[in-house]
């Protein structure tokens, strides 16, 4: 309750002084838990624009669009045509709509990091409770949660298309599950890559140029150098086609297809349509993992300087 002081003052002046003091919080302590959900879930509603403004939800509601459309396309043709199989498989569709992850991580991972650095907010949440590797994961936890239901989602319009098409149930089960398990690690690499090139600048516009960069101009170059590879095999009756599998692993959507062609029975974008053996695949997996962890490595240790 506030408490008044009269103060001497010239007759006809009303002035007054208002004590009104501090209560003790006393109610109860969610702790490091509550707070590491919390950055979670705004991170999360955050990368599709949501408690955000008209202006921020646009961009990821269209690319959501465009990613969802060719899958209704092609369950619309199966089944006009009752056809006995859907138009291109489940583990081949977030391939062959790699630009458009490309352009939603290039948008969506420095709105999740670069505002906190441009605005000198992030020691503000390690002040308490939050610590370092709580913010890290929640950030890589959001993105990746927010691409998989990016790529997921046109994979669960094929899925139901196809069961109303009655394809067969079994065939088309196994292949959402492959599906699936292809777009959780494509989702968690790009989620990193793209995290870790946005926290090294807190301008927006220059992250989004460099993971656009980084995701288009290395799946370029990657396809160019097999391309040549695959031509020069041709010439000396198939002595360079070793090659193609190994360059494949400098390029992050060129490791998800030799990792799902190898072990997931998918269909390879390589040249001549021969992507890695099994033994091949087993680094592919390998250079995979280790490049999700290079990435949540290098997250802990921009933010532990950043947060000092």
């Amino acid at each position: 309750m506030a408490v008044e002081h009269p103060v001497a003052t010239p007759a006809g002046d009303q002035t007054r002084i208002h004590n009104i003091g501090y209560r003790a919080y006393d109610g109860p302590r969610l702790g490091r838990a509550y707070a590491r959900r919390s950055l979670y879930s705004q991170s999360l509603r955050g990368s599709y624009g949501l408690g955000r403004s008209v202006k921020s939800k646009v961009l990821p509601m269209l690319l959501f669009v465009v990613m969802c459309v060719p899958a209704a396309i092609m369950v619309a043709v199966a089944v006009a045509t009752k056809a006995k199989d859907l138009p291109l498989d489940y583990t081949r569709y977030a391939i062959v709509m790699q630009a458009v992850i490309s352009l939603y991580v290039a948008s969506q991972a420095p709105q999740s990091v670069s505002r906190d650095l441009r605005f000198k907010t992030v020691p503000l949440y390690f002040s308490r409770p939050i610590e370092t590797a709580d913010y890290v994961r929640a950030k890589f936890a959001a993105l990746a949660s927010a691409l998989f239901v990016l790529t997921a989602a046109p994979l669960l319009v094929l899925y139901v298309g196809a069961l109303l098409a009655k394809l067969d149930f079994a065939d088309q089960t196994k292949g959402f599950a492959q599906g699936l398990v292809s777009v959780a690690l494509l989702s968690l690499l790009f989620a990193g890559l793209g995290l870790v090139i946005a926290s090294v600048t807190p301008r927006r516009g220059f992250g989004i140029a460099a993971v656009i960069a980084v995701l288009t101009i290395s799946y370029g170059a990657v396809s160019t150098l097999q391309a040549i590879a695959d031509a020069q095999s041709l010439g000396d009756g198939g002595g360079s086609s070793g090659a193609i599998a190994w360059i494949g692993l400098f390029s992050p959507v060129t490791l998800i297809d030799g990792v799902q062609s190898a072990f997931l029975g998918a269909s390879s974008a390589f040249p001549g349509g021969v992507g890695p053996s099994n033994g091949e695949g087993v680094v592919y997996v390998l250079v995979t993992l280790g490049l999700i962890a290079a990435c949540y490595g290098l997250l802990m240790r921009r933010y532990r300087k950043v947060g000092l």
